[in-house]
């Protein structure tokens, strides 16, 4: 790779979508929704113009070099040239006092470098911030965990579950793009920082060999080296309690840089604690997971994630059923909805094709101007957090005629009243890398929720639109009725957040899992309880 190119892979890293500021990402939430992801292309390729332009100034200039190189050379590969000739006593004179001071010191480099540099300072004030970077970081790790992906084979560009001697390919890329010991370092760095030793260790042990392999080779794009990766993943392993792994990376390191006296104290410290401690040498540190947040259903909840909504047992339960639904509604009598009933206890139900094409992306397209960070109710607050990566805008009905129409169909669909306050606007969200919602509640669950601001109650029911599809992962996963639903274009999935008694049920705990592959965006309907009482009368029993 050619020094241009290598810029233009450090430029592609750094660049971020523009355009009209009002729609553009705020700095440190670029990895939080794939469409601020994809407005980066905007701007990268303002970057690539910029260094086409330099590289064409630098190829004109290096041809020039060359010809003035060749042209000197020349005249000293024919040995019979006499320096006695005044002819080429005064170029030679005329060389040596004027012509290299003027090819070292040409103004043409500075120049076109000079160039390059403004267009970047330019573009630099809408470069993603470090936070994105983390996020991004922290993604490649949350797929990782939830997925139980293979570092070694992520780096690869090949998406594989290893489970023992088992090797499963969740998802086959039409075109394998691998990852540098650059980008393994930045990832395995992220988590160093954090104190984060167990997704810290595969990453920078992947940094290693790769840089390894390409020792000698200078990129200009990389931040690191082989030493960064060494330093960093010895001070890793001694962290973690192998101090035995840690000597010997230590070791590795001032084969490279002999003169480091940080590193050589380390070796004598390594060395001291495995004389005084010599089953170290054998012993091998288990590093824990870290579960940050604490999660006491992690385990089904990634179970689940992890069957990528396929699961056939359900099919063989002779009380769901498929049909197609009017509910006595003569809005539906020409037009059925196909009903798919999931679950029983607590009722959840899948209306396919309740939009359609073009429906689904007048939605995306409305909302996407407005999206921000998505955020949870903590107490009266509301804060982004690191358990749901997605960013949501509000769309009211005044916005098109057809969210009028789509309102009428849902109030048809599930026979209840939807219009504000009895229901909220409709919420459309756009998950980012590797984006979730770890399980949660829909209703709220304390008296100083947010959700009562609205006088209307708590919320009764759940109607969640799929907007698009995707390649692998973003199920929709409910923790405790143990089963997840795929993502599933144009479908619509209902169900009921409260008893008839108004309690909540707590069988609706759901989450969004991580999005593997692809460009989810859902429409969520949360419909309170008032409004309803003649629809969905009250009941004292907690079974209903």
């Amino acid at each position: 790779m050619g020094p241009g190119a290598r810029l233009a892979a450090l430029l592609a890293v750094l660049a971020l979508g523009t355009g009209d500021p009002e729609r553009a990402a705020a700095r440190g939430d670029t990895f939080s929704a794939l469409t601020s992801v994809a407005r980066a292309l905007g701007p990268e390729r303002r970057l690539l113009g910029l260094l086409r332009r330099y590289l064409r100034g630098e190829e004109a200039r290096l041809r020039d070099l060359t010809r003035f190189y060749d042209k000197v050379l020349s005249l000293h590969e024919d040995s019979t040239t006499p320096v006695a000739n005044p002819l080429l006593a005064f170029t030679l004179i005329k060389r040596l006092q004027s012509d290299w001071r003027n090819v070292v010191h040409s103004l043409e480099a500075s120049e076109n470098i000079r160039a390059l540099k403004d267009g970047y300072e330019k573009v630099e004030q809408d470069l993603p911030a470090f936070e994105d970077l983390e996020g991004a970081a922290r993604a490649l790790m949350r797929l990782q965990d939830v997925y139980m992906l293979n570092v070694k084979g992520l780096a690869r560009g090949v998406f594989q579950r290893v489970t023992g001697s088992a090797i499963t390919d969740l998802y086959s890329p039409k075109r394998l793009f691998s990852l540098t010991g650059d980008d393994c370092f930045q990832v395995g760095k992220v988590a160093y920082d954090m104190g984060d030793y167990y997704h810290a260790i595969p990453w920078l042990e992947e940094a290693v060999s790769l840089f390894r392999g390409s020792y000698g080779e200078w990129k200009t794009e990389d931040e690191a080296s082989l030493e960064d990766a060494l330093d960093h993943l010895a001070f890793a392993y001694f962290q973690a309690g192998n101090v035995s792994c840690a000597l010997s990376l230590s070791r590795e390191f001032l084969l490279y840089s002999p003169d480091n006296k940080r590193m050589a104290r380390n070796v004598l410290k390594y060395e001291r604690l495995l004389a005084e401690s010599p089953n170290q040498v054998v012993a091998e540190a288990v590093i824990q997971r870290p579960n940050i947040p604490h999660l006491q259903t992690r385990d089904t909840y990634e179970g689940l994630c992890q069957t990528l909504g396929s699961q056939p047992t359900l099919y063989q339960i002779p009380s769901l059923y498929c049909s197609y639904e009017t509910n006595s509604n003569a809005y539906l009598l020409l037009q059925p909805i196909r009903k798919e009933v999931i679950h029983l206890e607590p009722y959840i139900a899948l209306y396919h094709d309740f939009v359609s094409d073009s429906e689904a992306q007048k939605i995306r397209e409305f909302a996407e101007p407005w999206l921000q960070r998505s955020v949870v109710a903590s107490g009266e607050k509301q804060l982004q957090v690191e358990y749901r990566i997605s960013k949501s805008a509000w769309l009211k009905d005044t916005v098109d005629p057809m969210l009028v129409t789509l309102n009428h169909r849902i109030a048809a669909l599930t026979g209840l009243d939807v219009r504000p306050p009895y229901a909220e606007y409709l919420q459309v969200v756009n998950y980012g890398i590797g984006g979730h919602y770890e399980p949660h509640f829909d209703h709220a669950t304390s008296p100083s929720s947010p959700l009562y601001r609205m006088k209307s109650g708590n919320r009764v029911a759940t109607f969640m639109i799929y907007l698009s599809s995707v390649e692998a992962g973003g199920a929709t996963a409910f923790i405790y009725a143990n089963l997840s639903v795929p993502v599933v274009k144009n479908a619509a999935l209902f169900w009921w957040n409260l008893h008839r008694s108004g309690e909540g049920d707590s069988d609706t705990l759901h989450a969004g899992c991580p999005v593997l592959v692809g460009d989810k965006w859902v429409a969520n309907k949360w419909i309170h309880e008032y409004g309803q009482e003649f629809r969905r009368p009250c009941s004292s029993s907690p079974e209903d």
